[in-house]
């Protein structure tokens, strides 16, 4: 039954949610790729949290990670909707690395990761929840099991399907940030510099390019994939329009460079390794760049 908490007990029971507010924010965001729903997420919780009963919760963390991740995933369920009605490729919502809750395991690192956020498209709702709560958070299988509402058993089978959809796209090392970003400004230069050769030295031969402008500014309707075609789609778009300035941020975990051409800006993030971008994300929608730079 709920109850009031009045006073300074009330104050207590606040500042214990707002302790754990950015790792709660974090398991949101991985789990939806949008911290604009994830805050949504994260907020219907505090709410809960301030009207239930403090003496039948033993462990406030492990009781809040199991609420945000049911909300996330019945959100996650509507938005799929959406998002398969989405003019163009959805991409994830970059964020600010330093928003996106705790990285202090090579885990959560990864799965803040702007590559495997987009891979995670591609998973089930229960996939995706599973995945993130077991790799991210090392949930324990009983307590997944109550957030998606399946067996332990069951959820260990979800977790090695969820797996086995992700291999083959994160197979690659990880470059350090400092490669990662070398990479990217060979990239920039040889395309504002119209180098054809330096440019097809940077992409690797499948490299696929996507980009996600909402059907609020242009963008490619689908993803262009090859080096050759990769290269005639930037090369064409840079030699149309003259690009501003372009500065280095730290989005998801990695080095991006956010860009302008006259008054539109975009995000462009890579998935890199072998010395190679191998895939590139634009992210025009303005709705989706208020939380970088």
């Amino acid at each position: 039954m709920a109850r009031r908490v009045p006073g300074r007990a009330g104050r207590e029971v606040t500042d214990e949610f707002e302790a754990l507010r950015p790792l709660l924010l974090g398991l949101a965001y991985r789990m939806l790729g949008s911290m604009w729903d994830a805050e949504d997420v994260v907020q219907d919780a505090c709410l809960r949290w301030l009207r239930t009963d403090r003496d039948g919760v033993r462990e406030p963390r492990a009781f809040l990670a199991t609420v945000v991740s049911r909300l996330a995933l019945d959100r996650l369920r509507s938005a799929r909707v959406a998002r398969e009605a989405y003019p163009g490729p959805w991409l994830p919502e970059p964020v600010a690395t330093d928003s996106a809750g705790p990285l202090d395991t090579a885990e959560l690192l990864d799965t803040l990761s702007y590559a495997t956020l987009h891979l995670m498209e591609r998973l089930t709702p229960p996939e995706r929840a599973v995945f993130v709560l077991r790799d991210a958070f090392e949930m324990p299988y009983a307590q997944i099991a109550e957030v998606v509402g399946a067996s332990a058993a069951t959820c260990r089978q979800i977790h090695r399907r969820a797996l086995g959809h992700l291999a083959a796209s994160r197979h690659r090392a990880r470059p350090s940030a400092e490669e990662h970003e070398r990479l990217l400004t060979r990239f920039l230069d040889a395309a504002t510099g119209g180098d054809l050769a330096a440019l097809e030295d940077v992409l690797s031969a499948d490299i696929t390019a996507w980009s996600d402008g909402g059907g609020k500014v242009s963008a490619a309707r689908r993803p262009i994939t090859g080096r050759d075609k990769v290269t005639a789609f930037v090369l064409g778009l840079t030699s149309r329009h003259e690009i501003s300035w372009a500065r280095f941020v730290d989005a998801n975990g990695r080095p991006a460079v956010l860009l302008a051409s006259g008054a539109e800006r975009q995000l462009v993030l890579a998935d890199t390794g072998d010395g190679r971008i191998h895939t590139l994300y634009a992210v025009r929608n303005p709705d989706k760049l208020l939380r970088v730079g």
